[in-house]
């Protein structure tokens, strides 16, 4: 620290001890109140201002110099960050450092799989060291501030930021979101400092983002109040409760209300209700977006409904450096609402020590072996077994007893493709792909590689000959299929999500060798692919794994590991079934037993064929349910028991089973714990409660027991009261969503 600064401090906390407060007061609100008192208007302002640093403005360092900026995105290495920094430390009045931002939402350089992947682990203990590991590498690289965790739940795979959040449930989610948290900033309080290792989170999108129409990006939900509250919101507070530093806007609106001017979710809800002082910033130019919106007729009166719905720092929307000193100045947006969102900034400024130590080490710290390690780890973890036939007298996975495969497929190669979306810092040439570790000696395989398709989309047949072709000579077939990283992520919405391009055909020919077919699908989102899987022997779901997705695969496929993956989203049949979600409502006729399209017979009667809720041409059920996911041995769960069959609100309910490793490897189970509400105001047909990860030796069984705290199946009614009902309930403990027995227990006053 300069003595310029030494002595502003020791200024700051002067002033401080002269105000004499009346009561305990934070040290770090003190402080920040004190350099408040001494800033300008246009100081203030300043702060409010985040800038895009690497293309978009032309004289940054006079702006920063003014004192015109607080915040920069997407500033990274030493050099560059501590130029900038070093003109709002020593070139302004008062010296206030940047806060410097970065979209970091799977890994910095060494790359994690997706987060939909993460949540497909279901184990938050490992996805909080990947986000610490992550952290690490931020951090020598100057980055202090990343815009993740996203923690909006996604019921629809056509979305294309379903691949950026951890699937369709509220309690995974709420899990997920909140490990990430912890692992960034390296401590679960509001108030707890951030070191020069760690990061501040940014949870997003507030709110209701991924209900957006047609699953399109940017577009407008419509979200009752209950169901905004039950299924949309839990994962941000549970993501505040853990510390996380700041919060953002997200782009759509709500009934005709855009989040960044929505003072019923910023204020009422977030402040008010919550009681949260995590910094509220913008998306990406979602303030100056209230113009084409519609809700706002200009830039001014757009400035107007984020500072009255106190949206606290604009990011390059340039709606508060435009207008907001006019509005102070002319009355109609006061000084209090200014300094509100000024505290948060500089708060959170403090909090991460940036006063202290605002510039960055030069010593980057990019993969390191233990970094890798864990991305092999977490890309193993997250791969999900849907399908494993058996032949000759054994399932096909693991290879044992095969020596020649042919590799093929568009992303059997694709270093840059398996690292999935939204990769500003990863570099391509560091990832190890699925053909590289496949040729590794101790696969003790032969390999032959012929892509017949070449990227993803590609449709041009000739290539699929030589495979076929090829495929004569080896023993198994490894398929590698899915989509390029460009088709998920912001703005990349599909209507259409099964697999592009040539590659069905491709799969049907394989099919039709005769040969063995693992069918290893990475892709951003669940596709549509029922006849791929029909027609594959075995099938590995390997959402975009990242930079060791390829040593993962190779681990699985050889047997090394074994897969423990489970959905964290329901796959589909078609496309005409979405938005499909494990814990919909039942309707007063739920499906029994669904009579398809072909079994109709031409001209039968209309009320002759049975009246339930399906699709004719798929029934009701998903290809695959929330929560599956096979493995190399098989479970047996024993019967659910619960230590009380009538309780009262406030009491905790123990309930387990055991659960039998039948098979021959050491495997891990995810044990599901599942609540139904059998009479109330219409609730889902199973929530989930809980979970665990848990290793089972083969051949041994082990108790899994979940507490469950019957505040905890409470919910939003009509009146906008939150409260548990009494009522009879249905309990499971189940390797999936749709499986398992239930036991009954009763909630009474």
């Amino acid at each position: 620290m300069t003595s310029r600064h030494t002595y502003l401090l020791a200024l700051l906390l002067l002033l401080a001890a002269c105000s004499k407060p009346t009561v305990q007061i934070d040290p770090v609100d003190r402080r920040v109140d004190s350099l408040l008192s001494l800033m300008t208007l246009e100081e203030k302002i300043g702060q409010m201002n985040q800038l895009e640093g690497a293309w978009v403005n032309d004289d940054l360092d006079g702006q920063i110099r003014a004192g015109q900026v607080g915040a920069l995105l997407n500033v990274v290495g030493a050099e560059k960050v501590n130029h900038y920094q070093h003109i709002a430390v020593e070139q302004t009045r008062l010296g206030i450092p940047l806060l410097l931002g970065r979209d970091v939402i799977h890994g910095y350089k060494t790359i994690y799989p997706i987060p939909l992947a993460q949540g497909a682990t279901w184990n938050p203990d490992l996805i909080r060291e990947a986000a610490e590991m992550t952290a690490r590498e931020a951090t020598s690289d100057g980055v202090r501030w990343v815009f993740s965790p996203m923690v909006d739940v996604a019921r629809d795979p056509r979305w294309g930021r379903v691949a950026e959040g951890y699937g369709e449930d509220t309690y995974l989610t709420s899990v997920m979101g909140r490990a990430t948290v912890i692992g960034y900033q390296g401590a679960d309080s509001l108030d707890a400092p951030i070191d020069g290792q760690h990061v501040a989170a940014c949870v997003k999108h507030f709110a209701g983002y991924s209900a957006s129409e047609g699953g399109r990006d940017y577009n407008t939900t419509n979200i009752p109040e209950q169901q905004l509250r039950d299924i949309y919101l839990p994962p941000f507070q549970a993501a505040l409760r853990a510390g996380a530093g700041s919060i953002m806007c997200s782009f759509n609106d709500i009934s005709g209300i855009p989040s960044s001017a929505n003072r019923h979710l910023n204020i009422d809800i977030l402040r008010n209700e919550w009681g949260s002082r995590a910094m509220l910033v913008s998306d990406w130019g979602s303030g100056s977006d209230l113009v084409a919106h519609g809700y706002a007729a200009n830039r001014r009166e757009a400035a107007y409904d984020c500072i009255s719905a106190r949206m606290e720092m604009d990011m390059q929307g340039l709606v508060y450096q435009d207008y907001l000193k006019q509005m102070v100045d002319s009355g109609i947006v006061t000084m209090e609402q200014v300094d509100d969102c000024v505290r948060s900034i500089l708060r959170l400024k403090m909090r991460l020590g940036l006063f202290e130590h605002p510039y960055a080490e030069s010593t980057p710290d990019f993969y390191a072996d233990d970094a890798l390690l864990l991305a092999r780890r977490v890309a193993t973890e997250s791969t999900i077994l849907l399908k494993n036939d058996t032949l000759d007298g054994q399932p096909l996975l693991p290879l044992h007893g095969v020596k020649r495969v042919l590799v093929c497929g568009p992303l059997a190669d694709a270093q840059k493709e398996q690292l999935g979306t939204w990769i500003f810092d990863g570099e391509p040439e560091h990832s190890i792909t699925p053909l590289q570790a496949l040729h590794e000696p101790g696969t003790g395989l032969e390999v032959t590689y012929e892509p017949g398709l070449t990227y993803s989309r590609d449709t041009d047949l000739s290539g699929i000959d030589r495979v076929v072709k090829a495929a004569a000579s080896a023993d198994v077939i490894l398929y590698f299929a899915g989509e390029e990283a460009i088709l998920s992520g912001e703005a990349r919405c599909r209507a259409d999500i099964t697999l592009p391009g040539a590659q069905a055909e491709m799969m049907h020919r394989l099919h039709l060798t005769g040969k063995p077919v693992v069918l290893v699908v990475m892709a951003g989102r669940p596709l549509a692919i029922p006849d791929e899987i029909g027609q594959a022997d075995a099938v590995l779901y390997a959402l975009h794994g990242g930079t060791m997705a390829g040593p993962a695969l190779a681990d699985v496929l050889t047997g090394l590991a074994v897969p423990s993956g489970r959905l964290p989203i329901t796959m589909p049949r078609m496309v005409g079934q979405i938005p499909i979600y494990y814990n919909h409502k039942s309707t007063g006729r739920p499906a029994t037993t669904p009579i398809l399209l072909d079994d109709i017979p031409i001209g039968a009667p209309q009320f002759s064929i049975g009246q339930s809720s399906y699709w004719l041409e798929t029934g009701d059920k998903p290809l695959f349910p929330f929560g599956y996911g096979l493995s190399y041995t098989t479970f047996s769960y024993g019967p659910v028991q619960i230590d009380e069959t009538e309780a009262k609100t406030g009491d905790v309910l123990r309930i387990s089973c055991d659960i039998t490793n039948d098979g021959s490897r050491d495997a891990q189970e995810v044990a599901q714990l599942y609540v139904r509400q059998q009479a109330g105001e219409c609730r889902p047909v199973r929530e989930l409660k809980g979970f665990k990860k848990v290793s089972i030796p083969a051949g041994q069984t082990v108790n899994v027991c979940f507490e469950l705290d019957t505040r905890n199946l409470a919910y939003w009614h009509a009146d906008l009261t939150n409260r548990a009902d009494p009522s009879a309930f249905q309990t499971w403990i189940a390797p999936d969503s749709r499986s398992g027995q239930p036991v009954e227990f009763t909630i009474t006053e």
